[in-house]
């Protein structure tokens, strides 16, 4: 072994700097994704740390049952979009006009719209301390824009093969929410 334990390797250093990379892009996808237009909603001013005068912007997580809101919340989520990692950003030169969507037939806006909405609550969940919570509430998100998406393929679409596709993942999704719903609404009731 070299005397520097291996620290001036190359592939070791290389490993380093895509696990820094990693953390920093999700981080920044999250930035990103909580400032998106659209994305997020205004709320009263100025009562956790909004510039003066200036709406204060919250994730909505809507699409989440309660116990899941609760706990993304616990977690501190909601922080970093009030004086944290947002504060003082300005996100719409980060974003390089992701969120517009001029340009865009309907179809591509609903797709990109039911992306949009799952995208925030499905990354927030990930900030849930509990990894069975975090799980059930993260796979509530993804299966609420997957029926989303299915329903833009059966409004869109024109291929029968991708149609029947997209209503069998709103039949068996559905109920996979209700499923995991159920397990929230239980396991939060008993903390």
């Amino acid at each position: 072994m070299p005397q520097d334990g291996g620290l001036n390797c190359p592939n070791y250093q290389s490993t380093l700097r895509r696990t820094a990379m990693g953390k920093l892009s999700f981080t920044a996808a999250i930035a990103v994704l909580l400032a998106t237009p659209g994305l997020a909603q205004d709320a009263a001013p100025a009562q956790q740390g909004a510039p003066a005068g200036q709406p204060e912007q919250t994730a909505d997580l809507s699409i989440l049952p309660q116990g899941c809101q609760d706990a993304i919340q616990q977690s501190g989520m909601p922080g970093m979009m009030h004086g944290g990692m947002m504060g003082g950003m300005d996100m719409s030169k980060m974003m390089g006009g992701m969120g517009r969507m001029e340009g865009m037939d309907e179809a591509q806006k609903a797709s990109m719209d039911a992306m949009m909405k799952m995208n925030v609550p499905m990354m927030a969940t990930h900030m849930i301390k509990d990894p069975d919570l975090a799980f059930h509430c993260g796979m509530i998100a993804h299966h609420a824009g997957a029926i989303a998406m299915a329903e833009v393929e059966l409004k869109y679409g024109k291929d029968d093969a991708s149609k029947a596709m997209a209503q069998k993942i709103i039949d068996a999704q559905g109920p996979e929410i209700e499923e995991m719903t159920a397990w929230v609404e239980e396991h939060t009731a008993q903390q």
